[in-house]
């Protein structure tokens, strides 16, 4: 088969096109026919410090979508030519190529009507949003909540969970993505280049504060969340944990740090099950109209390594997706 491989760690302007035998499920495993698949930051992080469990050449990719090859002993769940996508271990061989191997009980169905690049766009970024906005902060309706980062991935989709959910959204991102972010749902966009965030934020809830913040930028922005948290307000971090002092949690609730993707490796069975269960309750809202995946890019498996060039400028807005095959 056809892949995208790593021969060491590096760059991902090392990353090649080469062959790979045809992998094989084992029990409980599926093989799925890549039809395309997400790009993350994530990706070129671990293309840059590699994986102790890797033999080389590695693949990378964790957000797949495509068709159910072939089913190992065991499983039930799904059957040849069904429809799927799955964000992946990334101790194991990725989705950068023709065919993958999974785990069936951390795989969801691809409704009618969703495409494979719309299904792909969601896992890394959009169950991140799902699991910090839903699972860990509870946002509830009439909440107030700061969505940094909202031009991205985790940002974008988690702007829109909130909304689905009755909050009302603050959010930053560059003046040029102003439109955009409103466009997903967010009733208030701040230039973090030109304004200053705190007092934007305290001016437009008049001095009370949020009642929850998704810190997705770095420790920086998640120290600022702590500064504009309503008291009993909760904060969620994917990017960096604030400064930790007996202050932070002054009139902070709860501050989480949020990696769903160490499900795979935590041996708890329930918290892999559940990769599956979130991703069946947002590609439903996908599939309803309810949630705009961002796909702003289409690309082949070729161009993948310029496409992680341009996340790692860190000023890529909403998701890129590769088709394979």
């Amino acid at each position: 088969m056809k892949a995208l491989l790593l021969d060491e760690t590096g760059s991902v302007s090392n990353l090649r096109i080469g062959d790979l035998p045809v992998p094989e499920p084992s029990s409980g495993e599926i093989r799925v026919r890549v039809r395309a698949v997400s790009l993350n930051p994530v990706d070129y992080k671990l293309a840059g410090r590699g994986h102790t469990n890797w033999s080389w050449p590695h693949v990378l990719g964790l957000d797949v979508a495509g068709d159910v090859d072939a089913v190992g002993t065991g499983v039930d769940r799904f059957k040849p030519g069904d429809r799927v996508f799955y964000h992946g271990d990334l101790t194991r061989p990725g989705g950068f190529a023709e065919f993958a191997i999974t785990t069936a009980h951390t795989t969801a169905a691809i409704p009618d009507g969703v495409s494979y690049q719309d299904a792909a766009a969601i896992p890394c970024a959009g169950l991140t949003a799902y699991e910090a906005v839903v699972r860990r902060l509870n946002v509830q309706p009439g909440h107030i909540v700061w969505m940094q980062a909202g031009a991205g991935g985790v940002g974008g989709f988690g702007i829109q969970i909130c909304k689905n959910l009755g909050a009302e959204v603050i959010t930053t991102a560059s003046a040029r993505n102003h439109d955009f972010v409103k466009s997903l749902g967010a009733d208030h966009a701040i230039d973090y280049n030109s304004e200053n965030v705190v007092e934007r934020i305290m001016e437009i809830t008049n001095g009370r504060g949020v009642d929850d913040v998704l810190g997705a930028v770095d420790s920086d922005t998640a120290d600022q969340g702590i500064q504009v948290l309503a008291f009993r307000g909760g904060l969620a971090c994917v990017a960096g944990l604030p400064t930790l002092v007996p202050e932070t949690f002054a009139g902070a609730h709860s501050v989480h740090s949020v990696a769903y993707g160490g499900a795979h490796t935590s041996r708890n069975r329930a918290a892999q099950e559940d990769l599956a269960k979130m991703a069946e309750e947002l590609i439903a809202l996908v599939a309803d109209g309810k949630v705009n995946t961002m796909v702003e890019q289409v690309i082949g498996l070729d161009e993948i390594p310029d496409g992680l060039a341009q996340l790692e400028t860190r000023h890529v807005r909403g998701k890129i997706v590769a088709e394979i095959g």
